[in-house]
Order: structure tokens, then C-alpha cells, then sequence
């Protein structure tokens, strides 16, 4: 199914060059406008009329055909992207006459000819003003329910034949097709990915175009690498996040930091964590290492008197507990951090799963810029969710810690070496998807719903 996406200044320019590209079967499948004017998605006529005997209605609704995991492998002189992109326009069209038919079956059934044999049932006689008994009372209602629902397949059929477009266009482009698959590879998600892409300038040579992702990704992580480090800026930080992703540890790593920088007087220690055992004689220990005397607050207000009693201090590290994203405690704890000179540091686990990282940052977000710290980069596979979700969520990584030791395994967060480790090929593993998977991945896009019996890959 040949679709192709036409960009130009104006409208009829943009028609102009679809009409050049299908002669006069041209068929408009849908338009938008863009920065840099107008964007047609067109196809021709006789393309779509090919499937013309496989979209008829039948007398059953036609289940979706869903994608083929184990498809073979694409024959010789066959681009995978183009297979995919054929096999998704056949689920597409399925789809159209699932839909249809539901909606033709729903409305069959609520018109009172479907319970008298087809036949309407004779109206009794009635006085004057009385209301026909067995009348329709909300037939607005049905309208408005039918309307949502081609609303709704009208959105998520767009979305589909942009798709279908998008990876026409991928696979006309090998380097653009290796970079989608490099990037999912190295652990980054779908819609980054496609941004990326989408973005990058045509005629770069595969050098170029790998320095171009590159450099576009390092200057979307921020990292600001001009600002003062943490423990030469100071001020009052609480670590927050999940359990046993490295809050107490890196917490140690920065006290000692400012201790050897400024001396032990002027770090202040406060742990919040009273339900682990042992966690505040573990936050003591360190602190008796660094010659630090680490208090407990049980509640607000004893936190409040304790940041009153440490105000001299340069720089008060509070360590917190740990608790999971849904946790009931979760927002008791971020109530009692709720302090207006109480900055807030987010740990995350440089090794999570992508989807853990959404979880834990929509969870633990707080009002004004969100920072965090990248904790157990060496025990990390793969560095590109931990990266996506940064860029995503535009977080200030404002450094990266490693191993147990002490404040040498503290480092500032450099955009440019995390990207480069992230980008540099991983050993192979069996949740690597191949070229010809990538359909797969770009097939529904997030913002819209499953329809009623569809899965997804």
C-alpha cells in the first residue's frame, strides 16, 4: 500500500506535487499543517481498490487481524519496513469492517423492528398529548454514542495510515531504518525514537546521522554542567524514591563530598526512614565515618526543629523512606517534605525497566524543576530507558553514582559520556526486536485506546 506524505508552503502546492506523484487517481487521506506550511498524506485510488473484496461487509463481524509474531523472513530483494507496513495496511482495513459492523449490529438491535420479527408493531390508539408508549425516550443519546464511536475510529484510523506512511518512509531510507533500530536497541522508546527521526535532516551520510542523534540527544538531557556542583552550592535536600534504589548510600557519597571539601561541621545528616530496621544506625555509621552526628525526625514538626537546629549548616542531606509508586504512604511522606527551603532529589535505579522509571517519576513529581540522580549506572545493561525517560519527563540530572565506595564513585552527570555509553553497542540479547519487528513497535501509539478485542504487540 504505497502512501506518501507531500510537504509544501501552501495547500495547492502540496496537492500539486500528490497529483505529480498519482496522476489523476489521486485519493487525500488527510492534511495538517506544519512549521513549514502544509503536510498532505496521500495515496492512489487503485491502490485501496485492490482491497475492495476483502473490506466487504460480511454477515459476521470480522475479527482484527492482529500482527504475526513469527512472520518469516522477508524473501530476497523485499525491504522488512515495507513487509510490515503491507501487513499493517490489511489490519487496517480489517479493522474498518470490524467497526462497521458493530455499529451496524448495535443499531439493529436497539430499533424496535429487531425484537417483532423485523416488523413494526401496530400503535395502539391513544388521547390527545399522551405520549407514544414504547417511544424512544433518548434517541440523541444513540446519536451522540454512534458519533463517538466513528470519532473514535476516524482518530485511531489516521493514526494508522500516518504510521503506515512513516515506515514507507523509513524503509525507503536505510539509514533511517538502522538508526530506529539502533535506537530501540540501546533501550530508548518508540515515540523518542520517531521525534529523533522525524527531525533529522535529509542527505547525512550514516556518520553524520549517527553524530546528529547523537548530539541532539546530549543537548536534550539536561545535565547544567555550568551550574556549581551540589556539595559547592549547598542548601537543604531531601532524597527521595523507591526502595533500594541507593537514596541512604548516595546520601553518604554527597556528605562526604562536602566534608572534604568544607569540613564535617558543615554537613548536617536527618533521616526520615523509621520503618526499615536498621536504617538509622546504617545513615549513623556513615556518618560516624565522616565525624557527622545523624539525627531522626519522626514527624514534621520534629523534621521542622531539626532543620532549625542545622540551619548553620552548608549543606542537610534528608534520607528518606523508601516506599513503591502506590504505596498510601507515599503522599504522607511527600506532606512532610512539603517545606518551602526543602529542595527535593529523586534517585533512580539506572538499571529499571522504562515503564518502572514513568511510574516512579509520575508518582514522586513535585511543583518547580525536578531533579534527580542516576544511582548503580555500573550495574545498568542498557543506559537508553534511564536516558528516554530524563529527556521525556525534562528532568535535571544533576549527577550519577556507582559501587559503594565513597565520594569517588560520586561523578557529575555529563550529558555527552551518558549518551555515548547508552548508544555504544550492548551484548545481544533475546529482547532485542529485529528490523523486521520495528512495525511492531510504531503500530498504536499511546494516546489512543484498544479497541474491543484488539491486542497489541
Amino acid at each position: 500500500m504505497n502512501i506518501q506524505r507531500f510537504h509544501a508552503p501552501t495547500a495547492r502546492q502540496a496537492l500539486a506535487k500528490a497529483r505529480m506523484a498519482f496522476g489523476d487517481g489521486t485519493l487525500i487521506l488527510s492534511n495538517r499543517p506544519t512549521p513549514e506550511g502544509v503536510e498532505v498524506l496521500a495515496t492512489a485510488e487503485d491502490t485501496l481498490g485492490r482491497f475492495d473484496g476483502a473490506s466487504a461487509p460480511s454477515a459476521q463481524p470480522a475479527p482484527p487481524v492482529l500482527p504475526v509474531r513469527n512472520a518469516p523472513a522477508p524473501g530476497p530483494g523485499r525491504n522488512p519496513v515495507e513487509e510490515d507496513a503491507e501487513r499493517l495496511s490489511m489490519s487496517t482495513l480489517s479493522f474498518q469492517d470490524y467497526v462497521r459492523e458493530r455499529m451496524l449490529r448495535r443499531r439493529h438491535e436497539a430499533s424496535p423492528e429487531a425484537g417483532n420479527g423485523g416488523q413494526a408493531p401496530a400503535a395502539p390508539r391513544r388521547g390527545r398529548g399522551a405520549p407514544a408508549p414504547g417511544a424512544d425516550p433518548a434517541p440523541a443519546q444513540r446519536q451522540n454514542h454512534a458519533m463517538h464511536e466513528l470519532q473514535t475510529m476516524q482518530a485511531l484510523i489516521e493514526e494508522r495510515l500516518d504510521t503506515l506512511a512513516w515506515l514507507g518512509q523509513a524503509g525507503q531510507n536505510p539509514i533511517q531504518s538502522q538508526l530506529m533500530l539502533k535506537l530501540i536497541r540501546a533501550g530508548y522508546s518508540p515515540g523518542l525514537a520517531r521525534a529523533l527521526l522525524e527531525r533529522m535532516p535529509p542527505a547525512l551520510t550514516p556518520a553524520q546521522a549517527v553524530r546528529w542523534i547523537m548530539q541532539t540527544l546530549e543537548l536534550n538531557l539536561r545535565t547544567e554542567a555550568d551550574a556549581p556542583a551540589l556539595h559547592e552550592r549547598g542548601g537543604i535536600f531531601a532524597l527521595t524514591g523507591s526502595t533500594g534504589v541507593g537514596k541512604t548510600s548516595s546520601a553518604a557519597k554527597l556528605a562526604a563530598l562536602c566534608a572534604r571539601s568544607h569540613g564535617a561541621a558543615s554537613v548536617g545528616l536527618v533521616t526520615l526512614d523509621n520503618c526499615r530496621a536498621g536504617a538509622h544506625e546504617q545513615l549513623r555509621a556513615y556518618g560516624r565515618t565522616l565525624g557527622i552526628v545523624a539525627h531522626l525526625a519522626h514527624d514534621r514538626a520534629a523534621l521542622q526543629d531539626l532543620l532549625g537546629l542545622l540551619g548553620g549548616k552548608k549543606m542537610v542531606l534528608i534520607d528518606t523512606a523508601g516506599v513503591a509508586p502506590r504505596d498510601p504512604r507515599r503522599r504522607e511522606l511527600l506532606d512532610m517534605l512539603e517545606l518551602p527551603q526543602v529542595q527535593r532529589l529523586l534517585v533512580l535505579n539506572a538499571g529499571c525497566h522504562g515503564d518502572t522509571l514513568d511510574d516512579m517519576l509520575g508518582a514522586f513529581r513535585s511543583a518547580g524543576p525536578q531533579q534527580a540522580i542516576l544511582s548503580k549506572v555500573d550495574e545498568a545493561v542498557k543506559l537508553g530507558p534511564a536516558i528516554d525517560a530524563c529527556i521525556r519527563h525534562q528532568l535535571v540530572l544533576r549527577a550519577v553514582t556507582r559501587g559503594q565506595r565513597g565520594p569517588e564513585d560520586w561523578e557529575r552527570a555529563d550529558a555527552q559520556q551518558l549518551v555515548g555509553a547508552s548508544m555504544r553497542a550492548p551484548a545481544r540479547s533475546a529482547f532485542d526486536p529485529k528490523a523486521a519487528d520495528l512495525g511492531f513497535f510504531f503500530a498504536h501509539s499511546p494516546a489512543s485506546g484498544h479497541p474491543e478485542g484488539q491486542g497489541h504487540a
